[in-house]
């Protein structure tokens, strides 16, 4: 059964879409958020920060300031969702703030990059962390080679291992927003309370050395630090990112002004928490010189804690928490493409929702299914890193842009209410704008090829918005 999105009325924001139920609450909210972030990111780049930092009191203070940062962003988030409690988030206050196009830009990042990438990388993390027990599911493994005349694609058994989740995933969101809903709580209470039980069991019971945390004050920040900050910070913020979950399913929660600020900032603090002790957890267990560069560094640090079982175990508990964050990203991310579809800025066929027989709710098949087609070549093409740096500038952006939404909105549309306002306001929006300058200015000369490639996709949207927008009108 095919339901269309009904049209707003002229008095209505030409987003609103009206037929999406709202039947998420603030638990499975609050779940969204903390799966969205915690991900394939917290298991696999600590390893690249070591190579970059060098040093255990640089890699604690930069998660440390990333915590802070995503506070600061989640607390602007939380006065704008409640603002403007519609489905689309960053779409929705971009588009109030700066005008159409620039709401479409960042609606178009999120489908080339910002959600895409991660879920790519989130599958691609799942199955690093599944070869612990059958290598031919690992990175290294190669299935396959087409060749595409001067390039050829390789294919290797972690990239079909992530097609296979994704797709698995994909089929349950598609059934509906509450059994994807049920799937999501559940992912997220076996990711956290695996977490918590590591952490606890790594420190209380493993075999590491806390002199792995000290430091020469020499070597407290070195010299390479603030070299790397800039694109150690994207690292961070990737893994970071997804603390705006809850405001992407604006039009779905009951009583949005308080759900939203609510799941936003409780589901960064705790994430916040399991960051911070994970970090301290890879440092008892091993030296920065032996963590540097390695991918499956909770793997790594679960060898040393805790032997091959303890590993065994701990790698199992990671490959369902990245899943997770997979499945809270493909939840997510097609309620922007929802939103834009109703505003005739987006292929109509994506503003449809879809309800399986018998069901009372509904889902945005199309566009969870545009999602994750575009995820799978970006899988199949792009590496791990690749994936991280790419949808990171792009997120960092266009994050840092909805941030000054707040600022802007305040003074263009003072007078709708304001059930949530920024506490200590401006400093939060000025704090997460500055760094977020900082990091696209230094990424942008550091990794320019990953930042380019961004920038050029999101760009790419332009002849799109006008194709769509002027196909709308006419209709």
């Amino acid at each position: 059964m095919t339901q269309m999105a009904t049209t707003p009325t002229s008095d209505e924001a030409p987003s609103q879409p009206r037929s999406l139920p709202r039947s998420i609450g603030y638990f499975t909210a609050t779940s969204v958020v903390i799966a969205n972030v915690i991900g394939s990111g917290i298991f696999t780049t600590t390893g690249f920060l070591a190579r970059d930092l060098g040093s255990p009191f640089a890699i604690l203070a930069i998660w440390l300031v990333g915590a802070v940062l995503a506070l600061a962003g989640a607390l602007c988030y939380s006065e704008l969702g409640a603002a403007y409690p519609r489905a689309g988030g960053e779409y929705v206050y971009l588009r109030e703030a700066y005008g159409p196009l620039t709401g479409f830009l960042t609606g178009w990042g999120s489908f080339v990059a910002g959600f895409s990438a991660p879920t790519a990388a989130a599958c691609i993390g799942f199955a690093a962390y599944l070869a612990h027990f059958a290598p031919a599911l690992g990175t290294g493994h190669m299935v396959g080679a087409i060749p595409l005349g001067y390039w050829t694609l390789r294919i290797n058994g972690a990239q079909i291992v992530g097609l296979i989740a994704l797709w698995t995933l994909t089929l349950f969101h598609a059934a509906g927003t509450r059994r994807g809903g049920q799937l999501q709580v559940i992912l997220t209470a076996v990711k956290t309370l695996a977490i918590v039980s590591l952490i606890a069991a790594g420190l209380l019971y493993g075999h590491g050395d806390w002199t792995h945390l000290r430091a020469s004050p020499t070597e407290l920040i070195s010299s390479s630090v603030w070299a790397n900050a800039p694109v150690s910070l994207i690292f961070i913020l990737f893994c970071y990112s997804g603390w705006n979950a809850a405001a992407y399913l604006a039009g779905d929660v009951r009583e949005p002004h308080r759900t939203i600020p609510r799941s936003l900032l409780s589901g960064t603090a705790v994430v916040a928490a399991l960051y911070i002790g994970m970090n301290i957890l890879f440092l008892y267990a091993l030296p920065v010189e032996q963590m540097s560069g390695v991918l499956t560094i909770g793997e790594k640090a679960s060898q040393a804690l805790f032997g091959d079982l303890g590993t065994s175990i701990a790698s199992a508990f990671m490959a369902v928490s990245i899943l997770s964050s997979a499945s809270a990203m493909t939840m997510a991310g097609p309620r922007v493409y929802y939103a834009m579809a109703t505003d005739g800025v987006f292929p109509r066929k994506l503003g449809e929702l879809h309800a399986t027989q018998g069901s009372p709710d509904a889902a945005p098949v199309a566009a969870i299914v545009a999602q994750s087609a575009w995820a799978s070549v970006l899988m199949l093409t792009g590496t791990f890193e690749q994936l991280i740096v790419y949808s990171g500038f792009v997120l960092v952006f266009f994050s840092a842009l909805a941030v000054a939404a707040t600022m802007v909105l305040r003074f263009t549309q003072p007078t709708p209410p304001r059930p949530f306002r920024v506490p200590l306001y401006p400093l939060p929006p000025l704090l997460f704008i500055g760094f977020s300058a900082w990091i696209l200015l230094f990424t942008l000369k550091g990794r320019p090829q990953e930042s380019l490639a961004g920038i050029a996709m999101v760009l790419a949207g332009i002849p799109l918005y006008w194709h769509w927008s002027r196909k709308h009108r006419a209709n």
